[in-house]
């Protein structure tokens, strides 16, 4: 008989109970290889940002609490059942990533966002594999200028979680 056990990601700190590690964390979307037991996990959000490092988390935050805002907007209004879920789901992931810049900027609440989208299921992926492209770009340059070693882990570890949300929406761009 397997135990369940206490897991926590090591990018956004959330805890799990499961059998087994999740393949993602079920919260900020990160790779396994970012979930630990709790009692071994080490997560930091206490970190002292030069001037370049806070002004990359502040544009990811932005970055974040904008793809949030047309994840939440497409959930409500895309004229499509499975994409209502996606989006919905998205969104979560997305705030959970908004979350995470907010505890490394030590910011008590993350300002709302608020960014239109479409009725038509197509114009919303097409947003969404548009943003996360741009997302991705920026992650990218960022994780070469970054000097702090936990901002440049959480860039890089985000990079992958938005390739996955990339793939989602191509997948569904380009069916075959």
């Amino acid at each position: 008989m397997t135990i369940v056990k206490l897991w926590r990601c090591e990018i956004c700190g959330d805890p799990y109970i499961g059998k087994v590690p999740p393949a993602n964390c079920p919260f900020c979307g990160s790779h396994r290889k970012h979930i630990k037991e709790a009692k071994s996990a080490v997560v930091n959000f206490n970190v002292e940002l030069n001037e370049k490092d806070r002004a990359i988390a502040e544009e990811s935050l932005k970055k974040e609490i904008s793809n949030t805002a047309f994840y939440f907007c497409a959930a409500s209004k895309t004229d499509n059942p499975e994409g209502k879920l996606l989006f919905k789901a998205l969104a979560k992931v997305e705030n959970e990533h908004a979350s995470i810049w907010k505890k490394i900027l030590k910011l008590d609440t993350i300002p709302a966002g608020a960014d239109a989208c479409h009725t038509v299921n197509k114009d919303n992926l097409q947003e969404s594999h548009d943003r996360e492209t741009r997302t991705i770009k920026f992650y990218r340059k960022s994780a070469k200028e970054v000097t702090d070693t936990r901002v440049k882990e959480i860039l890089q570890a985000l990079i992958k979680v938005e390739i996955d949300h990339l793939k989602l929406s191509e997948e569904r761009l380009n069916p075959r």
